[in-house]
């Protein structure tokens, strides 16, 4: 991995991840701190969620007029100049408003929703097909590594200072993400695409791409029901979980959740060091990993045993990243330069949606039932993907035109 551009690419994302996570914490902070509602924290979730979802479905419409450089860079300088005011009003006192806070909010998951799917469809223009499964391994390791420290350090900046000087932080890390942005040469041509005709069929264009090529199809019926499954471990239902389940305090919750993070990382390391097997054997591996993840998510919704759930919730964090991995590979591998960012802006979109939606359903199994039947039925979605697969199997070949 000695390309310079490849290098600005990684580094630049993981400042701009970093960044990210201090401006949550902070601004979580910063509205508990004014409002101390619960409503009001969980509306942070859901405007992001809103915000990527809204600006995925119009990604096409900038994807065909502008490069993808320009698009991170773009973004990321609008961010900062965003966070920059935000931070002013928090720090100078000068609002504490929280309609005004969540449009802040708001406007960077806006922005955030094109920067995503530029990023990761820029990754396989810098670097060869044959070494997509390490670069994916290594882009992975690095970004959990950095929510692995990040929450931790965020979580001890805001406990000694304050939730505003977490978000004026993040504009520090904002400004180096930047930096590296614009030091990315992406050699690939661009040619701007004027499309006739409705607007509409502009916007589908990646939905078109998907339903037309059965790889891409099948691999998003896949992110479907992982994303619905996915909603499992968020903060809410992992807390319940180790309340009621586990029987333990809330730093059980923070063990579970560095467990996670600790998981994904051995992953991506075990990618990382078998390569070539990995490579040659993708469709078996994607098979294999889907039935993994349902089978320790299973076993995890009913042990009782809370050092035995550490152990499952790092098996479920290796062979989800095991499985991300294989599954970005065969799409990055099949799609062409121009298909690969309309198909990632409607992932991104999809994915903001689905998660937005189950969280909300999830969240209500858990209060009106018993909070392991969120995990059965996660399990179930991810098995349910698994026999989709085997089934679909044809259909998950690899072209290298």
């Amino acid at each position: 991995m000695k390309n310079q551009s490849f290098r600005f690419l990684w580094l630049g994302q993981s400042m701009a991840n970093l960044g990210d996570v201090f401006y949550i914490v902070g601004i979580i902070s910063v509205l508990y701190a004014l409002t101390e509602s619960a409503f009001a924290l969980a509306l942070v979730p859901f405007i992001n969620m809103f915000g990527r979802f809204i600006s995925g479905m119009i990604s096409p419409w900038l994807l065909n007029r502008f490069p993808l450089k320009t698009l991170l860079v773009y973004s990321q300088v609008s961010k900062t100049l965003l966070l920059s005011v935000l931070s002013f009003l928090l720090l100078s006192e000068m609002t504490s408003s929280l309609f005004i806070i969540l449009t802040f909010v708001g406007c960077i998951a806006f922005l955030d929703g094109w920067a995503a799917p530029a990023s990761h469809a820029m990754l396989p223009r810098l670097v060869a097909k044959e070494k997509l499964v390490k670069a994916n391994s290594f882009f992975s390791i690095v970004s959990e590594t950095v929510n692995l420290g990040g929450w931790a350090l965020s979580g001890l900046i805001v406990a000694i200072t304050s939730g505003q000087f977490a978000v004026f932080g993040t504009v520090g890390l904002y400004i180096l993400a930047t930096m590296m942005m614009f030091g990315i040469s992406d050699s690939t041509p661009f040619q701007k695409k004027e499309v006739n005709g409705k607007r509409s069929s502009e916007l589908a264009e990646g939905w078109q791409i998907i339903f037309r090529n059965p790889l891409f199809r099948s691999l998003h019926v896949l992110v479907v029901f992982e994303t619905i499954a996915d909603v499992v471990w968020i903060a809410s239902i992992l807390y319940i979980f180790v309340a009621e389940v586990l029987g333990q305090t809330e730093a059980w919750w923070g063990y579970i959740n560095t467990a996670f993070f600790l998981g994904m990382i051995i992953g991506g390391v075990i990618c990382s060091r078998y390569v070539i097997g990995i490579e040659n054997n993708l469709k078996r591996l994607l098979i294999l990993f889907s039935f993994g993840i349902s089978g320790v998510t299973l076993l995890f919704g009913v042990t009782t045993i809370p050092w035995i759930s550490i152990l499952l919730v790092i098996g479920s964090g290796i062979v989800q990243q095991l499985k991300s991995i294989v599954s970005e590979t065969m799409l990055q591998k099949s799609a062409t330069t121009e298909e690969l960012p309309k198909i990632y802006a409607v992932q991104s979109a999809l994915v903001s949606l689905l998660f937005g939606i189950s969280a909300l359903i999830f969240g209500l199994i858990a209060e009106l039932w018993d909070v392991r039947v969120t995990f059965i039925l996660a399990a179930s979605l991810l098995g349910a993907g698994a026999v989709f697969a085997v089934i679909r199997h044809r259909d998950f070949i690899v072209s290298t035109e």
